[in-house]
């Protein structure tokens, strides 16, 4: 026989997918009521059109038929302003303190996320597409992960993951977008019709600061930072954010991108972040079915800056292109599947950067 004490406890397993945590605990169940194996209940979403609705009705439906539902009335609502509030509060830990005014947990003393910045000494590495795949890779091996595209100018992660919708927004508490089990934020949610931005160093160091103080993480293992290519204001406010940080340094074997890369690992060691390692990326081309390894932008280059900065070189990636399709569920244009030859190779990545 159901009873709204069954109906709850079943509900307690599902969660909101952007706060991971109980609808029952969230207090968005509401007016259950009961008909014999007939179940009717309001659920509220945080916000008026919430856009994974389809999902929590999705997961409310299954876990109510599993207790013997017969049939299901579901009613949606949205939360007041009040009530908006008042979660935001609980997600900044009952701080009644602006977000931009307090300390972000991630950052915190005693806080136990593990901060990798990846950057290279110029653009067009493949950079932003190394830290896309070592974030996915480091979450298939059921890490907490986040990743925060800081190349404030030359976003692409979003797109790169097949990301379409934007955060929420509770009260000026963000909640990040979670692709392939990755919470992602970008500069790209924040733009229109892929805008330019146009700011100097002292904006670009604000927006930063706002991706860790006004965005709700939770608990992370690892925070990837993409940063932009370079020495500058971005990679100076995080060296100065994140003293704690350890780098990735992403090259491509020609010997003057690896010259290049070299200033952005030297920058590294002036500010006593840790180097884990050196990534090599386009290192071939290999047709499929053949063993023949073609050098087309030369060889080399990523063990000599790994020699040069005392550090290994922890992967070479060869010259490829995920196989994905539009129609796919989780259509990501730049995610390698884990059981093809590149994703292969991420996975390996993902396993040396969780064992140091």
């Amino acid at each position: 026989m159901l009873t709204k004490e069954k109906v709850l406890e079943a509900l307690r397993g599902v969660e909101d997918p952007e706060l991971r945590r109980s609808v029952v605990e969230l207090n968005m169940v509401r007016n259950i009521k009961i008909d014999g194996d007939r179940v009717s209940l309001d659920i509220i979403l945080t916000i008026q059109g919430c856009p994974l609705k389809a999902k929590i009705e999705d997961d409310i439906m299954k876990a109510l038929k599993e207790i013997g539902a017969s049939h299901v009335d579901l009613r949606f609502g949205s939360m007041t302003d009040k009530e908006r509030a008042e979660l935001a509060a609980q997600l900044r830990g009952g701080q009644s303190q602006q977000p931009h005014q307090a300390i972000s947990p991630l950052l915190a003393e005693g806080s136990k996320t593990t901060f990798i910045a990846v950057t290279s000494g110029k653009g067009g590495v493949g950079k932003s597409t190394v830290s896309a795949n070592l974030a996915v890779s480091l979450a298939r091996l059921g890490k907490k992960v986040g990743i925060i595209d800081a190349d404030i100018y030359g976003f692409s992660i979003p797109d790169m993951m097949g990301i379409e919708q934007r955060p929420t927004v509770l009260d000026q508490v963000i909640l990040p977008v979670e692709r392939h089990g990755v919470k992602v934020i970008s500069m790209g949610f924040f733009v229109e019709d892929n805008s330019p931005i146009i700011w100097r160093g002292p904006l670009l160091g604000k927006m930063l600061r706002n991706f860790f103080t006004e965005v709700h993480w939770g608990e992370l293992d690892y925070m990837i930072l993409d940063l932009p290519p370079g020495t500058g204001d971005v990679a100076l406010d995080v060296h100065t954010l994140i003293p704690q940080s350890k780098e990735i340094i992403v090259t491509t074997p020609h010997a003057t991108a690896a010259f290049v890369a070299a200033r952005a690992g030297a920058m590294a060691m002036k500010t006593n972040h840790e180097i884990i390692g050196v990534v090599e990326n386009m290192a071939y081309f290999q047709c499929e079915g053949c063993e023949r390894k073609e050098y087309i932008f030369g060889r080399g280059g990523g063990a000599k800056l790994a020699e040069q900065l005392r550090t290994e070189l922890l992967a070479q990636i060869p010259i490829g292109q995920p196989e994905t399709h539009p129609q796919e569920k989780d259509f990501s244009p730049s995610i390698y599947k884990p059981e093809t030859t590149i994703g292969g190779i991420y996975m390996e990545l993902a396993k040396k950067v969780a064992e140091r």
